[in-house]
């Protein structure tokens, strides 16, 4: 981490969406870049910075959010003109704000994914791709999953343009006309796409998860260059941009996350990535660009947030050291920049002291009708692979002042590093209105980001539900509904082992494709809700908690799934007859069920549960140790083991408290297992759960597998 960079804010304007701030190109070698920013209140904002402070070059009207924005140009000009594009039209401006193009694409759906080359013009809305050239419609493709972002290679050595799309299935689309000419596996639902070196074939992708690869597109195949894991499990990637801030000559990567992080990645001399830079801020980052704002010979790093800051991380040093004694002479610059800004704080203090005054008039008169205020919400719910919880992130344009989560299902809250807001947990009656769970966070001063995790219980379905009020005045709330499928630790993978022991279930009847794909919809998470084209399809997934996977493949009137894990099964045969049984659909139903998987399933849960029972018995010792050690003065005549747990005592604990009912959810599992294995037997051994739990109290995998055996 060589890197020094000094952070300044320049403007606020309203809510952004990702990859709506762009820099337009400089005039000179190292002359300052006008920067343009689009919002959701639909006004097109483009300034310049002189003297520290941003002048506005031009500011269109409001209208409909703007969801993207690109830069085009003639081929061989300087990328100048400006489009935005909102709903599903596209318009394009000068660099002096005169717009010259309003393009109606009539799409049914709202353009999420632009880009711009030539007189080409490539939109995607949801799962379809079009392309116009000069406005006339070309290819159009429809993707098998949600589209995310869009970019597009064109070189010497490609005989045309190619289209790449990101889709939420975890694939890059690389298309040819209107046809798929392959397609790219990644490590997790890609987020958006950018060329590396605007000519070349080479493209950078992150993902959701916050990972980061660079792949090398072909005309008939793809190689992956490197990825960028997310060991450190920070937020997702929201926008990259490459540019030599360095200043070694080859260009660098700039990342924004959705927690707020931003990072530069250098190159080390095998050409490796390495981070050389970091800084958070306190929302989302939209937008990034590498190039020169603020003071002209100065490079910087300029990002976009959530709530519209546009902030620039600049290599231009900002402070003066001072050693004891000395006087620091602030330049007249500075001097009357302070003068400006005290100027403007005791203005803004009189506005808010009318507001006020205002509001209390109008509130006690009789004719005078409350309007409720209007504030936007960034939410995401996902699942995360590697502790099989899921996230839930909430980001609001002011402070929030507390949430409510409520939900109709068991679930667990666990500890999030991040979250500094109190929690209070209210008594549940679970019984007769199904509500299992009410905790309010109540938020410290200025938080406008919100991170919590949640687990959940494979089997119990149901609704979570997260009111929202910000510190706004007349108090308003907001809610939103965030499913929980009866196989909700499972994600989609792109292919599964099929050596290992499998169950089958078998289902025969008179429904069509669109009804057994929403069943299967309603089932697992990361399935697209659009039915997908052709006569049948296969969706691989994989449990983020036990590592068991499952294969679901069905057509019209048939439907097979296979899956290394009874519970799996069971789960998904109950739920698809209770579905049937609803639109009064028969079934037929068949199973084929492998003892092996039992021992197999038993084997994979070995290590978890053999790892939660030390902790718990660690955790169990730390009490009585740190007692000895007092009463003795020292731990030295301990064993090393028992001097090993005091060390550690304190990551211990933060492992155990993080983990609440991690041994509990185990124990189901096994329980639910034994349950199952028997139920497709058509026996009913409840009676001997209790026989079961002594043998989990005295652990040992040899003894389980014999009483899995003999019962």
């Amino acid at each position: 981490m060589d890197l020094r960079l000094n952070r300044v804010d320049y403007i606020q304007v309203g809510v952004t969406s990702q990859k709506t701030m762009r820099l337009l190109p400089p005039l000179g070698k190292k002359a300052t870049q006008k920067v343009a920013i689009a919002d959701h209140d639909g006004i097109l904002t483009c300034f310049g910075i002189k003297k520290g402070e941003a002048v506005p070059v031009f500011k269109t009207l409001p209208g409909q959010k703007i969801a993207r924005m690109d830069l085009g140009g003639a081929a061989g000009t300087p990328q100048e003109k400006i489009f935005v594009c909102s709903g599903s039209q596209v318009r394009g401006f000068t660099k002096k704000g005169k717009q010259f193009l309003t393009f109606e694409a009539n799409l049914t759906e709202s353009i999420n994914a632009m880009h711009v080359s030539g007189a080409d013009l490539f939109v995607c809305a949801s799962y379809i791709y079009n392309h116009y050239c000069d406005c006339k419609d070309q290819d159009y493709y429809l993707s098998g999953d949600k589209i995310n972002d869009i970019t597009c290679l064109s070189n010497e050595n490609l005989t045309h343009l190619v289209p790449v799309l990101a889709c939420q299935d975890r694939v890059l689309r690389v298309l040819q006309r209107s046809e798929l000419a392959y397609d790219i596996e990644v490590p997790g639902p890609p987020s958006v796409l950018e060329l590396y070196k605007d000519q070349g074939e080479e493209i950078l992708f992150g993902t959701t998860d916050g990972k980061i690869g660079l792949v090398e597109i072909g005309e008939l195949s793809a190689a992956t260059k490197w990825e960028i894991d997310n060991d450190k499990k920070k937020g997702g990637i929201l926008c990259i941009d490459n540019y030599d801030i360095i200043g070694d000559g080859v260009n660098d990567i700039l990342v924004g996350r959705d927690d707020g992080t931003v990072e530069v990645y250098g190159f080390d001399s095998s050409n490796e990535p390495t981070l050389r830079f970091e800084h958070v801020l306190s929302e989302s980052v939209t937008s990034i660009q590498g190039g020169c704002v603020g003071k002209e010979s100065y490079d910087e790093v300029l990002t976009a947030t959530y709530t519209g800051w546009v902030t620039g991380l600049t290599t231009e040093p900002q402070k003066a050291e001072a050693g004891p004694g000395d006087e620091v002479r602030m330049s007249k610059e500075t001097q009357s920049k302070v003068e400006a800004l005290r100027a403007e704080l005791e203005q803004l203090q009189v506005k808010v002291l009318q507001g006020r005054e205002q509001y209390q008039q109008t509130s006690q008169s009789s004719t005078a009708v409350s309007a409720v205020p209007v504030f936007s919400i960034n939410d995401k719910f996902t699942l995360c692979q590697d502790d099989a919880s899921y996230s839930l992130t909430l980001e609001v344009q002011t402070a929030i002042d507390n949430l409510l989560l409520q939900s109709d299902v068991p679930i667990d809250l666990l500890d999030v590093d991040k979250n500094s807001a109190v929690v209070s947990f209210s008594e549940c009656d679970s019984e007769p209105n199904g509500n299992f769970l009410l905790a309010t966070y109540r938020c410290q001063a200025n938080t406008t980001r919100i991170e919590l995790k949640v687990r959940s219980i494979e089997g119990q379905y149901g609704t979570l539900q997260a009111y929202i009020t910000p510190r706004l005045q007349p108090k308003t709330c907001q809610v939103r509904q965030y499913q929980i499928k009866p196989l909700s630790l499972h994600q989609r993978t792109h292919s599964i082992d099929q050596e290992r022991p499998m169950n089958r279930l078998s289902l025969v009847g008179q429904f069509s494709f669109a009804e057994i794909h929403s069943w299967v919809v309603f089932c697992l998470p990361e399935v697209p809700e659009k039915t997908p084209a052709g006569e049948s399809i296969t969706f691989y997934f994989h449990n983020t908690f036990l590592g068991t996977q499952l294969e679901a493949t069905y057509c019209k009137g048939e439907g097979h799934f296979k899956s290394d894990n009874i519970s799996t099964i069971s789960i998904l045969s109950d739920v698809l007859s209770k579905e049937a049984t609803k639109k009064k659909i028969n079934l037929n139903i068949s199973y084929e069920i492998s003892d092996d998987s039992v021992s197999h399933t038993l084997n994979m849960i070995h290590p978890k549960l053999e790892y939660q029972l030390l902790l718990a018995r660690k955790v169990q010792l730390i009490d009585a140790l740190k007692e000895l050690q007092v009463h003795e003065g020292n731990a030295d005549f301990l064993i090393p083991e028992y001097r090993n747990i005091l060390d550690e005592s304190a990551n211990l604990l933060e492992e155990y408290k993080k983990q609440p009912a991690h041994l509990e959810r185990l124990y189901g599992m096994i329980t639910d297992l034994f349950i199952d294995k028997f139920k497709f037997k058509g026996q009913n051994v409840k009676t001997k759960v209790s026989s079961l739990l002594e043998i989990l109290d005295n652990y040992d995998l040899n003894s389980l597998l014999d009483f899995f055996n003999e019962a």
